[in-house]
């Protein structure tokens, strides 16, 4: 499996593959042409109520995970779609917060690698 993780204020890429929004909000000050995503999976995403609870606070990493890895097992359509891009080659998700570590793209990812191995 060949997922990345990158901001998606980071310059694009040709290494980066299909690039894959993972956030439920369009990130600020970014244009639709800038931005270079091929596709954008809001369902994918943490739901606004977690979100807000989370607001990235790296001492609610833990919970923020288990609640989050508890939506993503509701949403099996957006995750078959996911999966189908993850099949045929390289994906990059796309994440607009500044957390590097401990973001919704980073839980994603480890969901993934959790269910498939």
């Amino acid at each position: 499996m060949n997922i990345s993780i990158k901001r998606v204020y980071e310059e694009p890429e040709p290494g980066d593959g299909l690039r894959v929004l993972v956030d439920r909000l369009w990130p600020r000050g970014l244009s639709k042409e800038d931005a270079k995503i091929d596709v954008w999976l809001k369902s994918v995403a943490p739901s606004n109520d977690l979100r807000k609870w989370y607001q990235h606070d790296v001492q609610k990493w833990p919970e923020f995970k288990k609640r989050y890895f508890s939506e993503l097992d509701a949403e099996k359509e957006a995750l078959s779609e996911l999966f189908e891009y993850i099949k045929k080659g390289k994906v990059t998700f796309l994440y607009s917060t500044k957390e590097q570590l401990h973001n919704n793209a980073v839980a994603l990812k480890e969901y993934i690698d959790m269910v498939l191995s």
